[in-house]
């Protein structure tokens, strides 16, 4: 299956081309076909959790931990979680954000797969790769359904973290 016409592209939405994974979800066979592509990439790899960003990340991180029968830690903006929490404040493109995860999801020594939708300019995703490092889990990859190519995000990553992107894109042009 093309799962790249599934992904719809928007352009200035915002002032950005929006590449909108909405109709890969409506479609069951679609959305069924990435999550199982993502596991197969990940089956028989020593995993304890996998890390996702909310919202679109938890679309395609807890199914993803469901397939492989690892547990799923949500992260969540800021004052979002019921219990007590350890946070972390980061820069955007454009502004600062802050992000929390429960302080006890993750102990030290826990290989985490951080997983999310898109890899953009990567500061979402640097971010969640921090907050699971302070609670001294460690990370053994970062899984994403897109991949901008165009975008710096990778860069941002560097090379010491297995990247894995089911789909990418090289400009802004499907």
């Amino acid at each position: 299956m093309d799962l790249k016409a599934k992904i719809r592209r928007v352009p200035e939405f915002k002032g950005v081309v929006f590449w909108d994974i909405t109709p890969l979800l409506l479609d069951k066979k679609a959305f069924k076909e990435a999550i199982d592509k993502m596991a197969e990439h990940y089956e028989g790899k020593d995993i304890d959790f996998i890390v996702s960003n909310e919202a679109r990340g938890f679309i395609i991180g807890a199914p993803l931990a469901y397939k492989l029968g690892v547990g799923f830690v949500p992260v969540r903006k800021g004052g979002k979680l019921p219990s007590k929490c350890i946070e972390l404040t980061y820069q955007k493109e454009y502004e600062k954000d802050t992000i929390e995860m429960h302080e006890d999801a993750i102990k030290k020594g826990d290989k985490v797969l951080v997983i999310d939708d898109l890899l953009a300019t990567g500061g979402t995703v640097k971010a969640n790769i921090d907050l699971v490092e302070k609670m001294g889990g460690k990370v053994v990859g970062l899984g994403f359904l897109i991949e901008l190519e165009y975008l710096p995000g990778r860069k941002l990553l560097g090379d010491k973290y297995e990247v894995f992107s089911l789909m990418k894109y090289a400009n802004t042009n499907p």
